[in-house]
């Protein structure tokens, strides 16, 4: 591979790499999914090794983890806060209905606003309302911190893979 070709296959998914682990702090955009994809890039560009194939499927199971955790903490935040299942789901299509509304910030308000409504409508209180949506908003962090840590494995191990490959 010429110097010019390396350089790209290595830059090229870098840059996607880090566009979809900083793109994590938008809470519905699949940044593990984009740095997945860009690792799918290079495997393709470059060829899969015996390192290679067992460096994706690290990746490839910390994209997966990392859409389930995800998932499952804001959910169980949302729980442990005493918000019903029912008022979860909800929040949940909200969130992802707010996203394709309102582009970055939809599904940031409409998720909260959603359970926090709906468990006002419940309870008739809003101080068990808000406890719902704190802790909605507390497993939303959590997860974050969890999906910002898979995603920097998953850098992490792509960046082993490409010097083992380009350089």
């Amino acid at each position: 591979m010429e110097s010019w070709q390396s350089a790209l296959a290595f830059w090229i998914p870098l840059i996607f790499m880090l566009v979809g682990l900083f793109g994590l702090i938008i809470p519905i955009f699949p940044g593990l999914v984009v740095i997945w994809l860009a690792a799918l890039g290079f495997g393709l560009v470059v060829g899969f090794d015996a390192m290679g194939i067992f460096i994706f499927i690290l990746i490839t199971l910390g994209m997966v983890a990392g859409s389930l955790v995800d998932n499952f903490l804001m959910g169980a935040g949302a729980r442990v806060g005493g918000a019903s299942w029912l008022t979860i789901a909800v929040g949940i299509i909200a969130g992802v209905l707010g996203t394709f509304l309102l582009p970055f910030i939809g599904g940031i308000i409409l998720a909260p606003l959603a359970i926090l409504l709906l468990e006002y409508f419940r309870n008739r209180d809003w101080k068990v309302a808000w406890q719902a949506t704190r802790g909605l908003l507390f497993g939303w962090g959590l997860s974050f911190l969890v999906r910002f840590a898979i995603g920097l494995f998953m850098v992490g191990a792509w960046l082993v893979w490409a010097f083992s490959k380009v350089y």
